[in-house]
């Protein structure tokens, strides 16, 4: 671990000190941290001895992934729900069906899978990751109502796809799943997100307690490890607690939201480059050259065929732009999430269990270094259009939720 932790502050400094270049231009020091993973993995230096079935990949996977959730609900209020929920409910009840199709389609026909393994393969793949879209939802040049969309949506069809995984994996060979049970599991997590910032909220009003400046920073930190721990224990899922318990936090407590804010995002930036980096040290020279053209060419075709054609169905005459509705379709990143279910792929015993494991991996890899890599282009095509518009027609901007 000592290896691990010199690797990443070294890499980290490297980032830092191109930070202000790869801010304006398309370099990106997330695609930084996935080659530096990659060259210090045990496939090529061996510094990073990490693999697959090691706990300790799941284990960060899940931090990271219920780290950055929490941050990012606490982005987005109830209040915001109430008034722009038609569109992150297009694209998780219509777009994400259709991408899911698409690509079961696409595997096929192009990565010459089985229609059971197409389609466990599709549904691995089918979320979009909040670590990677939060290179979009944080940029105040992307209209609001597109990072709205992108951040609930991102949210939740995590929850959405994982039911859908279990079922996949056993009707491939893997372990059984209880329906019943598992659908529990989801709405304890809802449950338990909203019901632990909601006990906190009340205890704090009590008139006999009261927080300095900087322990009301730790509120949502003592909160968040309180529906981990809670999650932890009962089984419940983690990443709708999480993201449901950001956004009550941002409802019912929203002086501990804006204290908590900065402090959140530098956590959740640290937690996701270390995960981008144990993924990359996954990645080893075996499993490239165990995937072959196709498969690549799958991975590419679910960015630039899949994603768009299931969100630009679903937003199909809303009121989005032209130019929202194409970055929406292109902007559906494949992350931690997607990993988390790539591992229980890998670990079923399903036939062929490890091929898909290593054509997810391609896919998760690929996402990472062509969306991390446009969101800086497409910032600026916003922020240009929005110079060029007349004063008098400019969209009203709201940058907070």
């Amino acid at each position: 671990m000592t290896a691990v932790l010199l690797a990443f502050a070294i890499t980290l400094l490297i980032a830092i000190l191109i930070s202000g270049f790869a801010n304006r231009t398309i370099l990106s020091t997330t695609v930084l941290f996935l080659v530096a993973g990659f060259l210090l993995g045990h496939g090529m230096l061996s510094v990073i001895t990490l693999q697959p079935g090691d706990p300790a990949v799941s284990t960060l996977s899940e931090i990271a992934l219920f780290t950055v959730l929490f941050t990012d609900g606490q982005l987005i209020g109830i209040k915001d729900l109430r008034g722009a929920y038609r569109l992150p409910g297009r694209a998780l009840l219509f777009g994400m069906p259709l991408t899911f199709g698409v690509s079961a389609v696409l595997g096929v026909f192009v990565a010459s899978l089985s229609w059971p393994e197409a389609f466990l393969v599709a549904a691995v793949l089918a979320p979009t990751d909040p670590v990677f879209a939060s290179a979009i939802v944080g940029r105040v040049e992307i209209p609001y109502r597109l990072r709205h969309l992108l951040s609930v949506e991102s949210g939740f069809n995590d929850g959405l796809a994982l039911p859908v995984v279990l079922i996949l994996i056993a009707s491939s060979g893997g372990p059984t799943v209880d329906l019943p049970t598992l659908i529990i599991d989801l709405a304890a997590g809802i449950g338990i997100g909203v019901g632990v910032p909601v006990a906190v909220r009340l205890l704090a009003a009590l008139p006999f307690f009261g927080a300095t400046k900087l322990y009301t920073v730790l509120a949502p930190v003592a909160t968040g490890l309180l529906v981990f721990g809670v999650t932890a224990a009962t089984g419940a899922n983690p990443y709708l607690a999480a993201f449901s318990a950001g956004i009550t936090i941002a409802s019912v407590a929203p002086e501990a939201r804006d204290a908590f804010r900065e402090f959140g995002e530098i956590i959740s930036e640290l937690v996701k480059l270390f995960a981008i980096l144990i993924f990359g040290a996954l990645i080893t020279p075996t499993i490239l050259a165990d995937v072959p053209i196709s498969g690549y060419l799958f991975a590419v075709l679910l960015l630039i065929v899949a994603r768009p054609i299931g969100v630009e169905l679903a937003l199909l005459r809303s009121e989005l732009g032209w130019q929202e509705r194409l970055t929406a379709s292109w902007f559906g990143p494949k992350g931690f999430a997607s990993v988390l279910y790539g591992l229980l792929v890998l670990e079923s015993g399903a036939v062929h269990s490890a091929a898909l494991f290593h054509l997810i991996v391609i896919a998760i890899a690929v996402s990472i270094v062509a969306h991390s890599s446009t969101d800086v282009p497409i910032a600026a095509a916003f922020s240009r259009m929005e110079k060029e518009l007349p004063a008098t027609t400019k969209p009203q901007r709201i940058d907070s939720a």
